[in-house]
């Protein structure tokens, strides 16, 4: 655990700037608007490390692949998200040097995210020589209007002799992904052009040899300074700059403000319509001032934070965590275009690719579901609808029926490039399905699961049928080879969970069946004989289990390792994935997130209270939790439990696991996917809320460091508020049509 920020209830603060936890500030000040995004990296050139990252929702690149092996089935490629146009670049020149952050006298330093407006602001005083600068930076990624954003630059001179500054802002297309396999440029420039306050850059992905589209980006930048213009529109090969300059005498200010209009291909025909819906955009914006701009931004953050605030007494830190959490989320997706998901990283770094992961629909559904419009999580079940195709071909290059959505994806098409997490971790497919099931129950809709849910239920099931096979010894259906949630396991025999979530998804798609209309059946066209087999391998799907334990067994073989709780690991040797080597932590019992936890969290009221201990008893403690995911199941599992305490704990992982840096990862980006863990430990844990027969219930407990707690939840075009403090639980309707819900099993009509 590292925290280098201060801890406030809507900001983000730190007052230090230390070149160690560069990187690791850059993350935490990350901006997007679910179109685009970037890392807290400075405007200006700094010599030292840092990790400069721009990101654009759906633009991305099929990198080589970089194995020392091939087998049949692998994917081509490793899809990965790629480091855009520099389009915040702005560098200070004071007395001729320039200014650079990692050489200069910085004092008075301060860098503020503030979560509530989605601004980010850093201040400074520079000295250079006699020079003393105080300089302010700002900046905004729209939530109003998805392709633009604004930097406003502001430098007062506080010594006391007059200061020759420069102010040069630029577009620049010389940049790189620091993890490209072979150090690769991925961007070609067709056109560059510059004015005198105004530049743009028209990019194009490199070709490839994997047919997958290349993507074209226009971006256009206006800048208006106080000081004079001394270059118009300098150009290189890669890179257009507005440069300003004067004298500033001493107590004067200076100020430059950028706007930047971003397009790409994946919303204009050719490069012709690209440029000229760039032209007018620009037009558009620059009709209006800063303030216009910076209001629309923030009545859009809000309208979302009327909707989903928590606000926690008693624990700032509580507080802040879970409100940093859920700013990220909304500034990673918001549901405006079903083509775009949630990476885990989301716009924040580029580990994991910046592609879509089996989280979206494990944890992010759950959230999106309670904290915005349902046509939000609609638009994600839309992601999956439209990238069958992709679906189709993964399965049929494992030979396989039906459809196996991917584990790694930006179009449909598989591009992870570990065989084990690639081919083995199938319970994804599983995961697809409960999402269905889980939109359908919340909302009360049909019109998903009965058209659009119908197809693709009945392709996961076909691809299920096939992937099975019947055990004659034991007369039973198995699955072997693969890997669960917990991933340190791999090619595993029956895990339980993939097992179960099978079974489950096949017993879900027969009864959608029943429902479909004549059309949509014929659509389908399930024969009999898919429909018999399917309820064969639901009757006797075999399921692990120990009766002596009383639990359901990971998988196969599981309980021969030598069972020894986390606690018998010596500190020094946690986290384990850093200390131990692959062979020892797949020989260990230890379990790097909930598995059977999952499956248990999933189906939570299908299972007895005392299942839901005897698992939970014996899991949690042979559990590292080195996953991100980790943490807010066995909180939630803890509350249904009542122990507390562990609740708490699990909750207070989930909510400040980036602010905290709990993982120590924190410098490679933000785990946006885990952050919906901290709503989840709230809303499902502490509050107990469950969807039983079209009705919310609640079973509430107070923390005990906590003196309240109140959360907003949307629910079939309802808006409530629930609080909780001392004296017990009030649920209000703040919108809507009347509602009956129950708290602690009383029927409460609101």
């Amino acid at each position: 655990m590292k925290q280098t920020f201060d801890i406030e209830p809507w900001n983000v603060v730190t007052r230090k700037f230390d070149p160690e936890d560069k990187r690791l500030q850059e993350s935490m000040t990350s901006l997007g608007n679910g179109n685009m995004g970037l890392r807290g990296f400075f405007e200006e050139d700094y010599s030292g490390d840092t990790l400069p990252g721009i990101y654009l929702g759906g633009v991305w690149f099929p990198d080589k692949t970089r194995v020392g092996w091939w087998k049949n089935g692998y994917p081509a490629y490793f899809g990965k998200v790629i480091n855009a146009v520099n389009f915040i670049k702005v560098n200070a020149v004071i007395n001729g040097e320039k200014l650079d952050l990692a050489k200069d006298q910085v004092s008075d330093f301060k860098l503020d995210l503030d979560m509530q407006h989605a601004l980010l602001t850093r201040t400074f005083t520079v000295t250079k020589g006699a020079a003393k600068l105080a300089f302010t930076f700002e900046r905004f990624v729209s939530a109003a209007q998805k392709e633009l954003a604004v930097i406003r630059v502001s430098v007062k001179n506080v010594g006391d002799q007059a200061v020759k500054l420069e102010l040069n802002s630029s577009l620049d297309a010389d940049v790189q992904n620091e993890d490209a396999n072979y150090d690769e440029r991925f961007w070609d420039v067709l056109n560059i052009d510059g004015t005198s306050d105004q530049g743009e850059v028209v990019t194009k992905t490199k070709p490839n040899n994997f047919g997958t589209p290349q993507f074209t980006v226009g971006m256009q930048m206006t800048n208006k300074s106080t000081l004079p213009t001394v270059e118009n529109g300098v150009q290189t090969a890669t890179e257009v700059t507005n440069e300003f300059g004067g004298e500033l005498a001493a107590g004067e200010t200076a100020q430059l403000e950028k706007r930047v209009i971003v397009v790409t291909s994946r919303d204009y025909d050719d490069q012709i319509a690209l440029t000229a819906g760039m032209h007018d955009l620009t037009a558009d914006v620059n009709k209006q001032s800063f303030d216009d701009l910076y209001q629309a931004h923030t009545a859009v953050w809000a309208d979302r934070w009327t909707k989903s605030d928590v606000s926690i007494e008693g624990d700032v830190g509580a507080q802040q965590g879970i409100r940093f959490n859920l700013f990220q989320l909304f500034s990673t997706y918001y549901g405006e275009d079903s083509r775009l998901n949630i990476g885990p990283k989301g716009f924040t770094g580029e580990k994991y690719g910046g592609a879509t992961y089996w989280d979206t629909e494990a944890f992010a559904v759950p959230v999106y579901l309670g904290v915005t419009d349902q046509k939000v999580t609609r638009n994600l079940l839309m992601y999956r609808y439209q990238q069958l195709d992709g679906a189709y071909h993964n399965a049929k290059m494992q030979g396989l029926k039906g459809a196996l959505f991917p584990m790694v994806t930006f179009d449909g098409i598989e591009s992870h490039n570990e065989w084990e997490i690639t081919f083995e971790e199938i319970h994804r497919n599983g995961d697809i399905a409960f999402a269905i099931y889980n939109y359908t129950r919340y909302t009360g809709d049909k019109s998903y699961v009965l058209h659009e849910g119908s197809k693709v239920l009945t392709e996961i099931s076909r691809f299920w049928a096939d992937r099975v096979h019947f055990s004659k010894r034991n007369q039973q259906y198995m699955i072997h080879g693969v890997t669960g949630p917990d991933e340190y396991e791999n090619n595993v025999d029956n895990n339980w969970y993939t097992n179960y979530l099978a079974q489950w998804t096949l017993k879900y798609t027969l009864q959608v069946l029943q429902e479909v209309d004549a059309k949509q059946a014929a659509d389908l066209a399930v024969s009999d004989e898919e429909k018999k087999q399917w309820q064969d391998i639901v009757d006797k799907m075999y399921l692990p289990h120990d009766d002596k334990l009383g639990i359901f067994v990971q998988h196969d073989g599981f309980l021969d390792k030598d069972i020894e709780p986390v606690s018998a690991i010596p500190a020094d040797q946690l986290p384990i994935n850093q200390h131990w080597s692959w062979d020892k932590i797949l020989r260990s019992p230890y379990i790097k997130q909930g598995d059977v936890l999952q499956g248990v969290w999933d189906f939570i009221d299908d299972f007895t209270p005392a299942q839901k201990k005897a698992n939970f008893d014996f899991y949690e403690p042979l559990t590292v939790h080195e996953s991100s995911l980790s943490a807010a199941i066995h909180s939630i599992l803890a509350a249904d439990l009542h122990y507390e305490d562990k609740a708490v704990e699990m909750y207070e992982r989930t909510s400040r696991l980036d602010l905290d840096n709990y993982n120590n990862d924190t410098v490679d980006g933000l785990h946006i996917t885990s952050m919906t863990g901290s709503w989840l430990a709230i809303v499902q844990g502490f509050a107990g809320m469950r969807v039983r027969n079209d009705e919310l219930h609640f079973a509430p407990f107070l923390p005990k460091k906590w003196t309240s707690y109140q959360f907003r939840q949307l629910f079939r075009g309802r808006l409530i508020e629930v609080h909780v403090d001392a004296n017990g639980t009030n649920v209000k309707l703040i919108s809507g049509d009347p509602l009956t819900v129950s708290v602690n099993d009383k029927e409460v009509n609101l």
